[in-house]
């Protein structure tokens, strides 16, 4: 039954990941790679690495992705052009997707991948925290590669408020210096009016 759950998750995993790339609508890439990051998750629970599944789901998908999909509305991308010349430079495209499937078939091959060359993960103890485990690893041995992958993620973040905030001529935005430096006088003005009886 394991077994079973597996292969669905990672079918629908592949075929999430297949549309993130395919998709012609930014906006529907970005809900794949939702459903690509939650099936992943579920593939984490298997290993019993309930930790990077949580912060995936709640990390990615709650915030990162959010903001993701936050940048491709704002940017108002005109599809028009983008569907424009596709078949021009499918050829292209296929013969870099061979040579990616290639060099990653050389790469994560059986000599190294397979089942005989990774064991199956033992089994821990129902006290058992990987998440203490995790934070040892990654604080000890992996802390320059964590260190790069913030740095990476905080460029990343900035480039998308940078996106965001590029200016247009048909919308409107706050000077908030303006608005400090006024006075009274350009902010309210009194009227006074004669007092005129009701008309009965």
């Amino acid at each position: 039954m394991e077994q079973a759950i597996f292969y669905f998750f990672s079918a629908v995993l592949i075929f999430a990941a297949g549309m993130v790339i395919t998709a012609r609508n930014p906006v529907h890439a970005v809900l794949f790679l939702v459903l690509a990051f939650f099936t992943s998750a579920a593939l984490w629970l298997l290993l019993e690495a309930e930790f990077l599944a949580i912060v995936l789901v709640l990390v990615y998908v709650g915030a990162v992705m959010v903001l993701f999909l936050f940048v491709v509305m704002m940017l108002d991308i005109n599809l028009a052009p983008l569907r424009e010349g596709f078949a021009r430079y499918l050829p292209i495209g296929v013969l870099v997707l061979a040579l990616v499937v290639l060099e990653m078939v050389l790469v994560v091959g059986p000599r190294l991948f397979g089942p005989e060359a990774v064991a199956a993960p033992a089994r821990q103890a129902a006290e058992h925290s990987n998440t203490e485990t995790l934070g040892e690893l990654l604080y000890t041995v992996y802390v320059y590669p964590f260190e790069v992958a913030s740095v990476i993620l905080l460029v990343a973040i900035v480039a998308a408020i940078a996106l965001t905030l590029r200016r247009r001529p048909d919308t409107r935005k706050q000077e908030v210096g303006r608005q400090v430096a006024v006075n009274r006088s350009e902010r309210v003005r009194l009227v006074r009016m004669a007092a005129e009886r009701p008309k009965r």
